[in-house]
């Protein structure tokens, strides 16, 4: 005797699997499912792989490809808009978007080819503007999803913001702000920080990695030489640097920039300690550089700076948002591409074979995000990283 609990039997194929399943309930607690398991294994059954009855359903076509990863998005979402949006995926909406391109991609082939296989009429075929309006209007239908998977795949994956600017300046106060409380030792001390230090905030539902750096300037000491190799490291790799500057000195911003070589494509100036300076609270602009003045002391001005992040991260307010991952992202830009490949031959050479190969291949690409035309390799990628018993 183990325990008492509930047996619950789904027949195929009305079972998450599509296969016939068992489910033993048991009261829970880590020693009795430990002995629960163990009398199972003891029986012939076997431990399930990663991510296995999710693969299952997909081969049995119980769900496709992009609602298998949704269920790993599900369980892995750490804000309240991830979870939202991996369940609409989940649901079937991302997928129903996705098949609707692809099919309209398909039709088009299939009326392109079969013009193609009567010459006399392919001139009227390529000179009427058909299949050009046709293929203008599956051009934004692709980019209107790619723009709302792009949010999906931020309020998945979120932004890195690296906080980087010369000692004193309070990037260890402002990260503290932002975080909501006190994480990052404060010191008038210069070069209190010494290494890299991470941590994650969640901002309207995008989950936002913030990283304090070590202050930037001719250090004296082996170990603050490390501290600060490692800033330039975080800063290389940033999507977004946010140089912290004393607003009393606002003109140093500059000089650290040229110095040390920040990227200016992907730099925000914070003019820190505008309690002290009485300079501009929130966000004002010249030319090719965006200020953020802040308080980290008071707080003035960091929700403009919250509000900056977001803007930086291309994060805008939508109900609809479903979940969505790089690889998502990636095959929709290659069906795109192939699409306006596709657009650019017909309209300079009127090449319809050249079309047909180009709808193909976009095709191709939106088969691989539902699992149409996905490798056996590319599967066993994306269920390894599930949890075992999902």
């Amino acid at each position: 005797m183990i325990d008492d609990g509930i047996v619950l039997s789904f027949t195929a194929p009305r079972s998450f699997t599509g296969e016939d399943v068992v489910e033993l309930h048991g009261h829970g607690g880590p020693i009795v499912m430990d002995l629960l398991l163990r009398a199972a294994l003891e029986a012939g059954a076997r431990m399930a792989r990663p991510g296995e009855f999710t693969e299952r359903a997909f081969l049995n076509g119980k769900i496709d490809l992009a609602q298998a990863d949704a269920v790993a998005d599900l369980i892995a979402s750490r804000s309240e808009a991830a979870a939202r949006s991996a369940l609409r995926s989940l649901s079937g909406e991302f997928s129903a978007r996705v098949h609707a391109i692809a099919q309209e991609a398909l039709d088009l082939r299939v009326f392109v080819e079969g013009a193609i296989d009567f010459p006399e009429d392919e001139l009227d075929f390529l000179s009427d503007g058909r299949v050009a309006a046709r293929l203008e209007r599956l051009i934004g239908m692709l980019d209107a999803l790619r723009q709302t998977a792009t949010q999906g795949a931020l309020l998945n994956e979120g932004i890195t913001i690296v906080l980087a600017g010369q000692p004193n300046v309070g990037k260890s106060s402002l990260m503290n702000r932002l975080l909501g409380y006190e994480r990052a030792i404060v010191s008038e001390t210069p070069g209190t920080t010494r290494d890299v230090l991470a941590e994650s905030i969640d901002i309207d539902g995008v989950p936002i990695r913030v990283v304090d750096t070590a202050g930037l300037r001719l250090a004296g000491d082996a170990i603050e030489r490390e501290g600060i190799r490692r800033a330039y490291q975080q800063i290389e790799g940033a999507q977004q640097v946010m140089l912290v500057v004393d607003d009393r000195s606002p003109e140093t911003a500059s000089a650290v920039i040229a110095e040390h070589g920040l990227p200016t494509d992907r730099l925000t100036i914070v003019a820190n300690k505008v309690d002290l300076s009485g300079g501009t609270i929130g966000q004002r602009s010249t030319p090719g550089v965006v200020y953020v003045g802040v308080s980290a002391l008071t707080g003035v001005g960091i929700d403009a700076l919250r509000r900056r992040i977001l803007a930086l991260a291309g994060y805008r307010d939508d109900a609809g948002v479903f979940s969505a991952r790089r690889r998502h992202l990636e095959s929709l830009q290659s069906a795109g591409d192939s699409l306006r490949h596709g657009a650019a031959v017909l309209h300079d050479a009127g090449a319809g074979e050249l079309l047909a190969d180009d709808l193909r291949r976009a095709h191709d690409h939106l088969g691989d995000i539902v699992g149409i035309t996905t490798s056996d390799a590319l599967l066993g990628e994306i269920f390894s990283r599930f949890c075992i018993g999902k």
